[in-house]
C-alpha cells in the first residue's frame, strides 16, 4: 500500500551529502560542524568513573541534578543569569532535540512560525510535523542583520513562534543585545508570541563580542526558551548532549513532550560533565580565543588567493565567498571543489526558503592546525587555476 509522507519534501540534510561525497572522494572536509581533535583526557576520565561505578542506568528524565545545578552556576558565571535548577533545566539529547521538543510543545496545528534565513535545516521539519507553517524572513549578506520591520509585517494572530539563533550558524554573524531590544519592541503587544532561541555557539565569539541571551533580556526571558549544547562547548559533539532552559510555566510544557522523545539522556555522560564543571568551571571562557587562532589561521593562509574571507564574528564556521573564482552557484560550485580539489564545503543557498543569487560557502576551523593548512593549501592550488571573472567577462 502507498505511503503518505510526513515530509514528502525532504531528502538528506546537505551535510550528510557533503561529508558523504567527501568520503568517496577522500577529501578534506570542512563542511560538517565537527572538530578533529581530541578531547580533555579529564572529561573522558570522568564518564569512564561514572562508568565503572556502575552508574549506568537510567538517569532522571529531566537530567541529572548534579549536571542540572552544573548548568545552572556556568550560566550565572558565564551570563549573570538566574534559572531555577528544579523545574526550569532540562538535559536533552543534543541541541536538535531541545529544539525539537520546545517546538512540538508550543506550536499547534495552524500556527505560523517565523524563522530568519539562512535557517539551521531542523527548525522547519520539526515546524511542519507540529502542524504549523513557517514564515521565512532572509537575511542579506554580508551584515545578516535581524529585519524588524519585515518582522512586524509578519506578524499576524496565527503567529505563535519566532525562531532565533545567535551566534549564527551558517551565516556566522551575531546578533547583539540592540537585535534582541529590537525584537523584543517587534514583539511589543504580541503576548502569546514564544521565543526559541538557538544559542549552542554561546561562547565561540570573536573580536571582544559578547553573547547576548535571552534569558539575559528582561523583555524576552519570559517569553522564551534558550538552548545550549555541550557538544559544542566541550568539543564532544558526538555525545548529543545539551539543555534547554526557560520559565518554569514553559519548561512544564516542555519536559510533556521531552519525556515522550528522549526521556533521558545517558547518565555517564551527564555525570561526567557535571563533575568534569565542577573541577574545570571556566573550561568555556578560552574557546573565543581557541578558536578565534583557527579562524585567523585559515583567513591568514588565504590571502591573496582569490578568495575573499569576511571575518566571522562567532560560531567555528568561516564564510568563503568566491565570486571572484567563479559565476555559477554554490551548489554547483560546491561539487566542482569536492571533484577538483578534494575540498569539501557547504553551500549557504540550501539555508534559504527561496534560493538567492549567492557566491559564499561554509568552512569548519574546528580542526586541527594541519587539517587547516592543508584545506588552506586545496583552496589556494584550486583558485590558482580559475580564470578571474573579470577576465572572463
Amino acid at each position: 500500500m502507498p505511503l503518505r509522507s510526513k515530509l514528502p519534501d525532504v531528502g538528506t540534510t546537505i551535510f550528510t551529502v557533503i561529508s558523504r561525497r567527501a568520503a568517496e572522494l577522500g577529501a578534506v572536509n570542512l563542511g560538517q560542524g565537527f572538530p578533529d581533535f581530541p578531547i580533555d583526557p579529564l572529561l573522558a576520565q570522568r564518564v569512564a568513573e561514572a562508568m565503572a561505578e556502575g552508574r549506568n542506568q537510567y538517569a532522571h528524565g529531566d537530567g541529572m541534578p548534579e549536571l542540572r545545578e552544573a548548568i545552572v552556576t556556568k550560566l550565572a558565571r558565564a551570563h549573570g543569569i538566574a534559572a531555577d535548577p528544579q523545574d526550569g533545566v532540562t538535559v536533552t539529547c543534543g541541541g536538535t532535540e531541545a529544539l525539537f521538543s520546545a517546538i512540538q510543545a508550543v506550536v499547534h496545528p495552524g500556527d505560523e512560525v517565523l524563522v530568519f534565513d539562512p535557517a539551521y535545516d531542523s527548525y522547519e521539519p520539526a515546524v511542519r510535523l507540529a502542524g504549523g507553517h513557517c514564515i521565512r524572513i532572509p537575511l542579506q549578506p554580508p551584515s545578516f542583520a535581524l529585519d524588524f520591520d519585515r518582522v512586524r509585517a509578519s506578524l499576524t494572530a496565527r503567529t505563535r513562534l519566532v525562531i532565533l539563533n545567535t551566534p549564527h550558524n551558517p551565516a556566522c554573524v551575531v546578533h547583539d543585545r540592540a537585535a534582541l531590544d529590537g525584537l523584543a519592541e517587534a514583539l511589543r503587544g504580541h503576548d502569546d508570541v514564544l521565543v526559541l532561541s538557538d544559542e549552542v555557539y554561546e561562547h565561540v565569539l570573536f573580536d571582544g563580542r559578547s553573547h547576548a541571551s535571552v534569558l539575559a533580556h528582561p523583555q524576552l526571558r519570559e517569553r522564551a526558551f534558550a538552548v545550549f549544547s555541550f557538544g559544542k562547548t566541550l568539543h564532544v559533539t558526538g555525545w548529543r548532549v545539551g539543555c534547554c532552559v526557560a520559565a518554569p510555566r514553559l519548561m512544564a510544557e516542555f519536559r510533556k513532550v521531552h519525556q515522550f522523545n528522549t526521556f533521558t539522556i545517558a547518565t555517564p555522560l551527564q555525570l561526567g560533565i557535571a563533575r568534569y564543571l565542577g573541577e574545570r568551571p571556566a573550561s568555556w571562557s578560552q574557546l573565543g580565543e581557541f578558536f578565534g587562532r583557527k579562524r585567523d589561521l585559515l583567513a591568514t593562509a588565504l590571502e591573496g588567493s582569490g578568495w575573499r574571507v569576511p571575518p566571522s564574528q562567532g560560531t567555528y564556521f568561516q564564510l568563503l565567498d568566491y565570486s571572484a573564482l567563479a559565476d555559477e552557484g554554490d551548489v554547483e560550485f560546491a561539487e566542482r571543489l569536492l571533484r577538483e580539489a578534494g575540498e569539501a564545503l557547504i553551500p549557504l543557498s540550501p539555508f534559504y526558503r527561496e534560493r538567492p543569487r549567492l557566491r559564499l560557502l561554509r568552512a569548519c576551523f574546528a580542526k586541527r592546525d594541519e587539517t587547516l593548512e592543508l584545506a588552506a593549501q586545496r583552496l589556494r592550488e584550486f583558485a590558482g587555476r580559475c580564470a578571474p571573472v573579470r577576465a572572463r567577462a
